[in-house]
């Protein structure tokens, strides 16, 4: 027996609120098969998944099965309600979701990622539980033996963001702008600590490593633009490149990308078009490559035509 099958599942009533139900608790959870996914809207690890949790919510809710979605914001503008309920509607999210802005319920599971994904029995014990991506076809096995029923799984086709990552071809790794958590920056000089600043690309953009143009301010959790014209830049090797953005709740912002100092063409993600063109408006993850033919190193180029755009952090797949 391990340890998740001799604990309870902790009670959700630390949650700030809740999206698609009323406030869930031992009465209403009782004789139900339970399971717990935590999540915040721009974790690319969490996106890839979600299209497994839709169908084994659809799936198995005839069977007594309900899926709890937890909402624990990893930056400062996941914190924002309407934030988590766009994200909740973009990616077809019926389930109940706690939001949980005071980290009372990842702290009462103990949880320390994203995504994670806890098993709970039709008597409240926790019976297992999974960090990050994979162990899809284990996980609705389990689901399966919990309910007492046994059949085929699950078709599951992740598309746009939510597609499963090259990993083959993967050799970026996740990297935050943020001065708290970043590395390989390459703008000659270094970064200055949450005061604006002018800075420059290098001559040569080493691999995984990035760089700032323009006027910035590097901040504990982001980079914010002061005047237009700025760019980050970034040397990377996958088949997808995401960045995670935010407008500060300012005006739409448009965006420009150039991949190799080029347009884009057939290589532009979901976010902008073939000439490399976005526009910048709700806090999220943005994808801004999708690789259609050999994968390989490149360097990406974004600009931002309008000042307070807020840079956290890029994501690969």
């Amino acid at each position: 027996m391990t340890l998740f099958q001799r604990l309870h599942i902790p009670p959700l009533g630390g949650a700030t609120g809740w999206l698609n139900s009323e406030q869930l608790g031992p009465a209403e959870l009782r004789g139900r098969v339970v399971l717990v996914d935590f999540w915040t809207l721009t974790c690319i690890n969490w996106l890839r998944t979600e299209p497994y949790i839709r169908a084994w919510s659809q799936a198995y809710q005839d069977d007594g099965l309900i899926v709890i979605g937890v909402h624990t914001p990893e930056f400062s503008f996941e914190h924002e309600i309407d934030c988590v309920r766009q994200a909740t509607k973009e990616r077809g999210i019926e389930y109940p979701v706690a939001v949980d802005n005071d980290y009372e319920i990842w702290a009462a599971f103990d949880n320390h990622y994203w995504p994670a994904l806890y098993f709970v029995d039709a008597h409240g014990v926790i019976r297992d539980h999974h960090f990050g991506e994979g162990r899809y076809e284990q996980s609705e096995r389990l689901i399966q033996r919990l309910l007492g029923v046994e059949r085929e799984l699950v078709s599951v086709e992740g598309l746009g963001v939510e597609a499963e990552a090259d990993w083959d071809d993967l050799r970026t790794p996740e990297t935050y702008l943020g001065y708290a958590r970043s590395e390989q920056f390459a703008s000659p000089g270094g970064s200055a600590f949450d005061e604006r600043r002018d800075y420059k690309l290098p001559e040569r953009l080493r691999f995984n490593h990035w760089a700032l143009a323009g006027e910035w301010a590097v901040g504990r959790e982001s980079v914010v633009l002061d005047r237009a014209g700025g760019s980050i830049a970034c040397r990377f090797h996958a088949r997808d490149a995401h960045l995670v953005l935010s407008s500060g709740a300012r005006q739409p912002i448009p965006f420009r990308l150039l991949l190799d100092g080029e347009a884009p063409g057939r290589s532009h993600g979901v976010d902008l078009d073939e000439d490399g063109n976005g526009v910048l408006r709700d806090g999220r993850l943005y994808q801004l490559v999708r690789e259609h033919d050999a994968v390989r190193e490149r360097t990406l180029e974004i600009t931002f035509l309008e000042p307070g755009a807020e840079a956290y952090a890029f994501t690969f797949g």
